[in-house]
């Protein structure tokens, strides 16, 4: 991306946000995973679960994930 055209072409802006921006004080964890937890609870955040696999099947849980077979979620149930 050129940066300089995105100027030119009325104050646009451009941000790359990183995880580690986020969680750079670990004492910030716990506050936001209640934040996330509250919000997932009212349905306010859905998680999506594409695709489920038995333990017992874990190993075809990894083929599909190393071979980005799978979208979303992937749960292990038991």
């Amino acid at each position: 991306v050129n940066i300089g055209l995105l100027a030119a072409k009325g104050s646009l802006m451009l941000t790359r946000p990183t995880l580690f921006t986020h969680t750079a004080d670990p004492a910030t964890y716990p506050l936001m995973a209640s934040e996330l937890f509250a919000m997932v609870a009212t349905g306010k955040v859905l998680i999506r679960i594409d695709q489920t696999f038995p333990l017992a099947a874990v190993a075809d849980a990894h083929r599909a994930l190393e071979s980005r077979g799978t979208t979303g979620s992937t749960v292990l149930v038991p």
